[in-house]
């Protein structure tokens, strides 16, 4: 009785085994992918985060600039994979901008392309709110008050599509005209930083006021005090150590106002500065020095 019993026992356990081995073996079969997945997507969060502090601290241009079309591949496959991970799709609206960036003076049609890729996915992130999603294609006044329903922590995004679609119209609209009709929009994403936090990435969306009111004419909008005014306050976030703004403030701001010796001196203190001036921004510094010594070498055509 007691080892007709046993068996019973052993039996029941070797049962639940079976169920268990099943039930494993299923998980393989059907979830295996999907747990890769997950472990991919979060090892490319990862490569994410600290990649782009290895990328921002890299001191040569030409390098990163040939490395950057794999970069953009690597990350148009992790997006295949989570389509929707707002971490991601910053990651790619960054790289492809700052790849955009980098072909603006010498190919702008692929420059066009690829800042409206970054403009696209900056804009997937965005309409996951609502109210922002259903204000696209409305009128500039309804995209303005949609807006307000970002908080700070929206900032980052917001400034990935000012930047993406400023490049986008920069670089489409000789052959696309009806690409400025996103310039009230661009006005109304700059304000809005400019409220939740003008800080960020070095007081960026003063540089970018001040850019955008010195290359405009007076009569299309351009102010010049105003463009002062922000660049002065980009330099104050940034203790000037963030040298593009300075290269901005001599290419719009001092070339508009048509003083020279700005121009000169300001690009002088660009190609002046420390190698090491700003450790986390040694890319965007290094950049800035070799624009600064284009610049230079056009001032005799420039005034």
């Amino acid at each position: 009785m007691i080892t007709k019993r046993r068996k019973g026992m052993r039996g029941i356990r070797v049962a639940r085994r079976n169920v268990l081995l099943g039930t494993a073996l299923m998980f393989l079969m059907t979830g295996c992918t999907s747990f890769k997945e997950n472990m991919m997507v979060n090892t490319a969060k990862l490569m994410g985060k600290h990649g782009k502090s290895v990328v921002n601290r890299y001191p040569d241009p030409e390098q990163m600039r040939a490395a950057m079309p794999v970069m953009i591949i690597q990350s148009d496959m992790f997006l295949e994979m989570a389509p929707n991970d707002p971490e991601l799709l910053l990651s790619a609206s960054e790289l492809n901008g700052g790849y955009a960036m980098f072909l603006q003076e010498t190919d702008k049609k692929r420059s066009a392309a690829y800042y409206e890729k970054a403009k696209n996915y900056a804009l997937r992130i965005l309409t996951r709110n609502e109210t922002f999603q259903e204000a696209l294609g409305q009128s500039d006044e309804e995209y303005q008050e949609a807006l307000l329903s970002f908080d700070k922590e929206d900032v980052p995004a917001l400034f990935a599509l000012l930047s993406a679609t400023l490049g986008w119209i920069s670089t489409s609209s000789a052959d696309n005209p009806a690409a400025l009709l996103d310039l009230p929009k661009v006005e109304a994403i700059m304000d809005r930083i400019m409220v939740l936090d003008d800080t960020y990435r070095y007081g960026g969306v003063h540089a970018v006021m001040a850019t955008y009111h010195s290359a405009r004419p007076v009569m299309f909008g351009g102010n010049l005090e105003k463009a002062k005014f922000h660049f002065e306050e980009a330099f104050r976030i940034s203790e000037r150590k963030y040298l593009m703004w300075l290269v901005f403030y001599a290419k719009y701001y001092a070339f508009s106002i048509q003083d020279r010796d700005l121009f000169v001196g300001t690009l002088q203190e660009v190609l002046d500065a420390p190698g090491n001036l700003l450790p986390e921004q040694n890319l965007a510094n290094e950049i800035a020095k070799t624009k600064a010594a284009e610049l230079l070498e056009q001032v005799d055509d420039q005034f």
